[in-house]
């Protein structure tokens, strides 16, 4: 007899609000509130979450990944999708896609005061390295098994304060 369908209510889950990064660059995302789909659905293959950015949030910060793909897909609002090419407005029902080791960091700011609903997709790969072009930080592989894997972008360790 087969398992029964694994079905989760959103709503039911539990936020996680604002950013996972070291302090001192968390308040960018400040209020991003994210659910994570497939966590709740015990999937460990590939990652969804439903993010909501009030007026003002970011989805992350500028960002790209060296070995996994990531697209979004817009479900209510008009967030800014900013990369090295500029920024371009999305609507409801437009996604956006971001190959893996390409070079184009990328986020979705609300700078709009109505909330951007939209979900975030992507593979589970621990062998993936985030780059963030903007500030001084670089995600190390190991993200997905380890809480502490940000350093300097030269990899050398955050100094206490970070």
């Amino acid at each position: 007899m087969p398992d029964k369908p694994r079905i989760a209510d959103p709503a039911s889950i539990t936020p996680r609000i604002g950013g996972g990064y070291p302090e001192r660059f968390n308040a960018h995302v400040g209020g991003r509130i994210k659910r994570a789909l497939t966590d709740a659905l015990g999937l460990t293959q590939f990652g969804v979450n439903l993010t909501e950015l009030p007026p003002g949030a970011a989805s992350a910060l500028r960002h790209w990944h060296s070995h996994e793909d990531e697209c979004v897909y817009i479900l209510e609002g008009h967030p800014t999708l900013v990369t090295d090419a500029g920024e371009t407005i999305l609507h409801p029902g437009q996604a956006a896609g971001f190959p893996a080791g390409v070079a184009d960091g990328h986020c979705l700011i609300n700078q709009t005061d109505e909330p951007v609903v939209l979900l975030e997709i992507g593979a589970r790969n621990d062998q993936d390295e985030g780059f963030y072009p903007d500030v001084d930080l670089h995600a190390q592989p190991g993200r997905y098994t380890s809480e502490n894997c940000f350093t300097r972008a030269d990899g050398s360790p955050l100094d206490d304060e970070d």
